[in-house]
């Protein structure tokens, strides 16, 4: 027999467990529902793309119809995932209670001076300041130690060691005009 004082989980007709189950489940379909619904946004933004072929022959609007697709087959994993017994290699959450505020303003301030600074100070240097903040920001919430000046130098030449040849492909070789620094072309 049970004691009347200590509730029974069976008495509320569904498990603790099979509760969480069902929970996740619907946050996990939430968020494939929410890649499939940016798929189709950005597929109604590219419609008015004009198609154009230029040099490449590929026109200005084939990236953008790329991006939707590649999300909505993503979105489509994702929904048969949720749907099909959930996120299955997903890591265990940890015990933080609350989102990480200061690694969101660094990642956050990182994206935002990248936006406001990319006519100013050209592609290839706002870039790397978006990287450097960012990185800064997914260091300090994995705890590693990200405050040293040797830190710092490693994110920045990494940040231009990816941006520069971004910057190169598209002005050099795709002939797409990105922000720079010179009129050049190359920086």
């Amino acid at each position: 027999m049970s004691d009347p004082t200590t509730p029974d989980s069976s008495s509320s007709g569904t498990e603790p467990g099979v509760a969480n189950n069902l929970q996740a489940t619907r946050m996990q379909t939430v968020v494939a529902v929410g890649v499939l619904l940016t798929a189709a946004a950005l597929a109604l933004g590219a419609i008015d793309i004009p198609s154009n072929a230029g040099y490449s022959g590929v026109g200005p609007n084939f990236l953008p119809w790329l991006v939707a697709g590649v999300l909505a087959l993503c979105g489509g994993v994702l929904l048969w995932e949720a749907r099909s017994g959930g996120f299955r290699a997903m890591e265990e959450p940890n015990d933080a209670a609350r989102a990480d505020k200061p690694a969101f303003v660094w990642v956050s301030a990182g994206l935002l001076l990248n936006a406001a600074l990319i006519t100013t100070v050209g592609f290839i240097l706002s870039c790397t300041l978006c990287y450097v903040l960012a990185v800064q920001g997914l260091r300090r919430a994995a705890g590693q130690d990200a405050g040293t000046a040797r830190t710092w130098a490693v994110d920045g030449v990494t940040g231009v060691l990816i941006s520069a040849p971004v910057y190169w492909t598209f002005t050099q070789f795709l002939a797409i005009n990105l922000p720079g620094l010179t009129q050049t072309g190359w920086l």
